[in-house]
């Protein structure tokens, strides 16, 4: 076995036997790592609340022949007080992990995404925005080539006149090419703001039509490239 550090966000855990839980954690080095937490539901554990989603946390780690790894240790780095506190944000977080858990594979590591992810929970947890999650959901489309096209009519390269996105076209759509989902001049300003690198100001946007509509268009593009249904946002949807 070999024993390894790392820093990782854990983005789920779920029961193992009477004691025990597996947590994923996704970390800067390794990629996404599903472990046993040993005896941590236990009321003397050593790990108690440190292993909870949204953690961010130092964890050492023995890496064995199978699947999962074992926690050893592990050293709270932030909490994220202020989102756990408020559900809505803690709803919003748990979008964050869902999205990030399906995107990634097992131990492919991926820095950009593990810098995108604390980011957008330090900015959740300190200043929170109605467009945080769809803001990340184009910004990690992005990351992986896939973000719309949102400059010039994707059918006719019109750049005048965009009304519509077609998600499997691939961008936006001029008004004499339109078919799709119909968007909005200010709706579209703040999708290209997003990623256009004006992400600061995109959050400060609290118009609720305007991040209504941003995230249900965000939420589309994202579950038709992941090929799923987000069900973090659908059960906020139901709510």
């Amino acid at each position: 076995m070999t024993l390894y550090s790392d820093d990782g966000i854990v983005l789920r855990t779920w029961r193992l036997g009477e004691a025990d839980r597996i947590v994923v954690l996704f970390t800067a080095g390794h990629g996404k790592v599903r472990a046993v937490a040993k005896g941590v539901r236990r009321t003397r554990s050593k790990f108690g609340g440190r292993l909870e989603p949204t953690s961010h946390v130092t964890a050492q780690l023995f890496a064995g022949r199978g699947e999962l790894d074992i926690v050893t240790q592990t050293e709270t780095i932030d909490r994220f007080e202020g989102l756990r506190l408020d559900p809505d944000r803690f709803a919003d977080a748990s979008a964050l992990l869902e999205v990030v858990d399906v995107v990634s594979l097992d131990r492919e590591p991926d820095e950009r995404r593990y810098r995108m992810l604390l980011g957008a929970l330090r900015i959740l947890d300190e200043r929170p925005s109605s467009l945080i999650v769809p803001a990340f959901y184009l910004k990690l489309l992005a990351n992986e080539g896939l973000a719309p096209q949102l400059d010039r009519c994707v059918q006719c390269g019109a750049e005048e006149s965009l009304v519509a996105l077609d998600i499997g076209e691939g961008g936006v759509l001029c008004v004499d090419c339109r078919r799709g989902r119909p968007v909005s001049e200010p709706a579209l300003a703040v999708l290209r703001a997003i990623l256009g690198g004006g992400l600061t100001d995109a959050l400060e946007v609290t118009d609720p039509g305007v991040c209504g509509e941003v995230d249900a268009l965000a939420t589309a593009v994202a579950e038709y490239h992941l090929e799923r249904r987000l069900r973090s946002r659908r059960v906020m949807d139901n709510a």
